[in-house]
């Protein structure tokens, strides 16, 4: 399969916002049109690019009530991209994501100095190259683990909570450490009380800050009832 043209896909803003519910689950087509602001016809435009550029299937599977089988949506790639713009520098690289592969890596950078010559300097950038990749394999790794670990979220909070629209607001947060109330207004399509109310509805499951329009974990809260369930299931 040839290399996606993610930077061409992911330029888009809809398309992005596509990608983030999908990231949460598996959607159907309707779904996806109700939660981005374009019409249902732009969205099928868009997920048929996505499909084409292959980071998306799609297939129809029939649904719990009477009626025509439902077309669904889901990622199907598993890489991580690194990609660095600069004056003297533009490198991008694609990374298959699968097992980890590494747990520790020595990063060391104190011998690399500036002799002054051009010879110096190729081996300098030789012995960064190098540092890159121990870089590139603990990048590999530790996405591998996230990623991991943001499926078994999905899995257990829909068994457990059951709610789509709490799910996505956790997803984001987690993703990027917090998220203000009129942010997730616009990437769920949501009126910023529905947000609000939903958000409040997640604090009941995972414990949340929400101040000042922001939403976070509250890690203190968090480390408190991780503890507690650890000491309730040791026998006394």
């Amino acid at each position: 399969m040839k290399e996606p043209d993610v930077f061409y896909i992911l330029g888009n803003r809809v398309r992005r916002d596509l990608l983030s519910h999908l990231t949460c689950t598996e959607c159907y087509f309707s779904y996806l049109s109700s939660k981005v602001s374009v019409s249902s016809t732009a969205v099928a435009k868009h997920l048929k690019i996505m499909e084409r550029e292959g980071l998306l299937k799609s297939y129809e599977r029939e649904g719990p009530f009477i009626g025509p089988a439902r077309k669904y949506y889901d990622i199907v790639m598993r890489r991580t991209y690194v990609v660095t713009i600069t004056p003297g520098v533009f490198w991008y690289r694609g990374i298959d994501l699968g097992e980890p592969r590494v747990t520790r890596v020595e990063i060391d950078v104190s011998n690399v100095k500036d002799d002054g010559t051009l010879l110096g300097t190729v081996a300098s950038c030789i012995k960064l190259k190098n540092e890159l990749e121990k870089t590139i394999e603990i990048l590999r790794s530790i996405e591998s683990l996230r990623d991991r670990n943001m499926e078994l979220i999905k899995e257990r909070f829909m068994k457990e909570v059951g709610d789509l629209t709490q799910l996505a607001i956790l997803h984001y947060i987690l993703l990027n450490d917090e998220a203000t109330v009129e942010e997730l207004s616009d990437r769920l399509n949501l009126k910023e009380r529905e947000v609000l109310a939903k958000a409040q509805e997640l604090d009941r499951f995972v414990p949340l800050k929400i101040k000042n329009g922001t939403i976070k974990i509250d890690p203190e809260r968090l480390r408190a009832q991780t503890e507690s369930d650890s000491d309730g299931g040791k026998e006394v």
